[in-house]
């Protein structure tokens, strides 16, 4: 799998709906990178979809 590189991108508003587990993850990641919650998101849905295969 390629490396994971965090970046930034325009972005449009949209709502989803996760497991608390998950969202509880996503935000402990988050604090520890010093990245917010959504560019974490934004930037694991990237990663995952490039590396589909």
């Amino acid at each position: 799998m390629n490396e994971f590189k965090p970046i930034k991108q325009e972005k449009t508003v949209i709502s989803i709906r996760l497991d608390n587990s998950l969202l509880n993850e996503i935000d402990n990641i988050s604090h520890k990178t010093d990245i917010s919650r959504n560019e974490l998101i934004i930037q694991c849905i990237k990663y995952a979809l490039d590396n589909m295969t």
